[in-house]
């Protein structure tokens, strides 16, 4: 078995994103709820804060802090995916390989982390994750999408609700 490296840094701000197996899929979106509570879950046994998130049909991004002292990011998502997994019906594609480790074939194993290293690191993250429903064509206007954090950073007087209205699509981010 492959043994990836891993970046244990207690108490750590991390960039992660996660994928559906079936990228064709709108399962997190239409499941919204559910996911919620996946999260809700695990927050309660194993407490980390949310400061950004945004779901797309099949993915999302998330910027999530551990406890000081704490660096088990892999059991939270983990516990995540599960939660998520056993709430719904069998209905997904499963592989030979992931049937004969008795898996459910709903989420990609693996996901991607980032450990932020500053403000500005942590800014272009958030903005990255904000604005991705635009950058994949699900909405013109951030704030049409509905399962964002953006929604929070308006509400707490951080961005204005205009905020990435004429950003390039491209992923660039200038002012905003």
């Amino acid at each position: 078995m492959t043994n990836y490296r891993r970046d244990r840094t207690c108490g750590g701000t991390w960039f992660f994103t996660v994928n559906l197996a079936e990228r064709n899929r709108q399962l997190l979106v239409e499941q919204i709820e559910v996911l919620r509570e996946s999260f809700r879950q695990v927050m309660r046994v194993h407490p980390f804060r949310i400061d950004g998130i945004v779901v797309l049909p099949e993915h999302l991004h998330a910027i999530l802090t551990l406890p000081a002292g704490d660096a088990d990011y892999a059991l939270r998502w983990r516990l995540i995916k599960t939660g998520f997994s056993r709430s719904l019906a069998r209905m997904e594609r499963i592989s030979a390989s992931r049937r004969s480790k008795g898996e459910r074939g709903i989420w990609q194993r693996r996901y991607w982390e980032h450990l932020i290293r500053d403000d500005n690191d942590f800014a272009r993250h958030l903005d990255y994750l904000h604005f991705n429903p635009v950058r994949h064509g699900h909405v013109q206007h951030v704030r049409d999408w509905p399962w964002s954090s953006f929604h929070r950073y308006v509400k707490l007087g951080l961005l204005p609700v205009n905020w990435g209205d004429g950003l390039a699509v491209d992923g660039e981010f200038g002012e905003g």
